[in-house]
């Protein structure tokens, strides 16, 4: 399987911002559903934060609307979450992915390609 590859996590206060990236060139021309980010706190299920779509269409979590912004670069090939206003909840791992089959849903049952993970921890 082609790699995604997520960087740019580590540990802000509350308040603070972080960008995540996440490396996809082997996707780039692809036809895909969409690519999203996922996040997953210890004991608990991944969740979706955010998705978008290959023609620009993006989604958010109610979580996150208003603080984090997902983008897409086509020069780089790759996926972005730029993340503010941070709360120590949205601590965890987070997981770039891609949806190949036909279903965008945010819901990582629909996403069949997953990068390795980066550590966000917010403390207060």
């Amino acid at each position: 399987q082609v790699p995604l590859v997520e960087s740019g996590g580590g540990s802000v206060q509350a308040g603070g911002s972080l960008r995540l990236s996440c490396a996809a060139s082997g996707y780039w021309d692809t036809t895909y559903c969409s690519m999203a980010w996922f996040r997953q706190a210890p004991g608990q299920e991944r969740e979706g934060v955010a998705r978008i779509r290959s023609v620009g269409f993006t989604y958010y979590a109610d979580s996150v609307k208003g603080r984090f912004t997902i983008s897409q670069d086509n020069t780089e090939r790759s996926m972005y979450l730029q993340m503010n206003d941070l709360k120590p909840e949205d601590s965890g791992v987070y997981y770039c992915a891609v949806a190949t089959g036909q279903s965008c849903t945010l819901h990582s049952r629909y996403y069949d390609r997953w990068g390795q993970g980066t550590q966000v921890t917010v403390s207060s």
